[in-house]
């Protein structure tokens, strides 16, 4: 297939560039770098530096022979995103082009201002550009588990039968997010709903879980294909910045009573879940959910498990509980459904002692380049 993946320069957005090139598909990315300078802006570097997408699709293609195309623009900027689609052509589109941060969303109006316009501005020229050039490709879109809140219920897969005063029907999962970012989720999932139904577009929603991990098959013996590792509190992920604080002698940050559960998945996983989807399309005029993860975990579950990796390693990990800077429910019920991808093919990766471990000592190699200030500022949901 000809893939075009937007937001192609981000933590899951290389990997699956590599991941569907190295399958067989032809592959274009595009990306306007602002996870780079959002990183930049706020002081929260990665632990590692990692190329522009020039440099990564040539190393890409030294290492394995397959060409990546690169395009560098605003996706929300329509000319740049009406003349991607007409002279591309995409048969699947793969949209992560968003602002990634939960944290960030809530730091001030401006980075709320930029989210807010980012994501649903990008959104809507993807859905514009699909009827007005490829009507019958095929959409992925990044959604996040995070749209669902932690409802006192099981949570089904994007879907919902109710009866009400003796009649039913099916409705969409009711949503409660938890951060500006995650809201511009669900007004996503609202918008792609609204145009499957008038324009009778094909989109897969994937409903993901905090992602850990860098390892993956095709980046494997070169740490210039390795995406980025962020270990601050706004664009890091929860067991990614546990390890690294681990390895830097720092507290691991347990915010509150640490028992706010989720669903995690390793980068690996990640990957697999994307190719099933490109490789098995959503009917024109549907839109399927998969909610996309593989384990829950309570943030104590993590530490206790950074912890067990650190000491086998010969680390000291203490843990120090924080007062919580989000709103969120520290204690709940969490049972989300996940079989759709499973049905497709999933064969999950769990979270094992080894993977721990080879990411600890993946960091460990880092060591001497983290930043201590960087791991907490104290990012609250307040202002």
């Amino acid at each position: 297939m000809k893939v075009l993946i937007l937001g192609g320069d981000g933590y899951i957005g290389w990997p699956t560039a590599m991941n569907l090139s190295g399958a067989g598909h032809e592959v274009c990315v595009a990306d306007n770098y602002l996870r780079r300078r959002l990183m930049r802006e706020t002081d929260n570097e990665a632990l590692f530096e990692v190329p522009n997408l020039d440099r990564r699709a040539a190393l890409w293609e030294e290492k394995s022979g397959r060409k990546v195309t690169v395009r560098v623009g605003d996706l929300q900027d329509w000319t740049f995103m009406s003349g991607l689609f007409e002279d591309f052509q995409p048969d699947t589109i793969i949209h992560y082009a968003e602002q990634p941060s939960a944290p960030y969303s809530m730091i001030d109006r401006p980075a709320a201002d930029l989210t807010l316009k980012n994501n649903l501005g990008v959104t809507f020229n993807v859905i514009q550009a699909m009827n007005a050039y490829t009507p019958d490709a095929h959409l992925v879109k990044l959604g996040t588990m995070g749209e669902y809140g932690t409802p006192n219920i099981d949570i089904e897969e994007g879907w919902i039968e109710i009866e009400h005063k003796g009649r039913k029907d099916k409705f969409l999962f009711p949503r409660a997010a938890g951060s500006l970012y995650h809201t511009t989720k669900v007004l996503d999932t609202d918008l792609l709903w609204f145009y499957v139904r008038v324009w009778g577009l094909r989109v897969t929603d994937l409903m993901q879980g905090p992602v850990y991990g860098l390892a993956t098959d095709e980046n494997q013996g070169d740490d210039r294909l390795y995406s980025f590792l962020n270990y601050d509190e706004v664009f890091g992920t929860v067991l990614n910045r546990f390890m690294v604080q681990a390895v830097a002698g720092y507290p691991l940050t347990v915010y509150g009573k640490g028992g706010q559960t989720r669903g995690y998945l390793h980068l690996k996983d990640a990957l697999k879940c994307v190719r099933l989807a490109v490789e098995t399309p959503a009917d024109k005029g549907e839109l399927r959910v998969f909610n996309q993860f593989v384990e829950t975990f309570s943030v104590n579950d993590l530490a206790a498990r950074v912890q067990a990796s650190g000491k086998r390693l010969g680390l000291d990990v203490s843990v120090k509980s924080l007062p919580n800077p989000r709103k969120e429910a520290e204690e709940h019920y969490y049972n989300p459904t996940h079989t759709g991808l499973i049905d497709l093919g999933l064969e999950p990766t769990p979270l094992s002692d080894d993977i721990m471990d080879d990411m600890m000592n993946l960091i460990l190699r880092y060591r001497d380049q983290i930043e201590h200030d960087r791991i907490f500022r104290g990012v609250a949901w307040k202002k």
